[in-house]
């Protein structure tokens, strides 16, 4: 598989993702990917995607509960 980006090859690894969303930071290390071998960018599988939105969810909501109680 060629990167979009750059058209280097793409290389099945592990990817820092940074999460901001509702006033919250998050960073998650080693999340699996398909990260270019020239420029770094990484892409995730369908899977990984369903998580990771499962995660803003949760995180939103349990923000907003944080700041209606507030």
């Amino acid at each position: 598989m060629k990167c979009i980006h750059c058209q280097g090859e793409m290389e099945r690894g592990l990817t820092p993702v940074h999460l901001d969303r509702a006033g919250c930071h998050i960073t998650l290390d080693g999340i699996p990917a398909w990260v270019c071998s020239q420029c770094g960018e990484p892409y995730f599988e369908e899977s990984e995607v369903a998580k990771l939105q499962e995660l803003i969810r949760s995180v939103e909501s349990q923000a907003q509960a944080l700041a209606e109680s507030a």
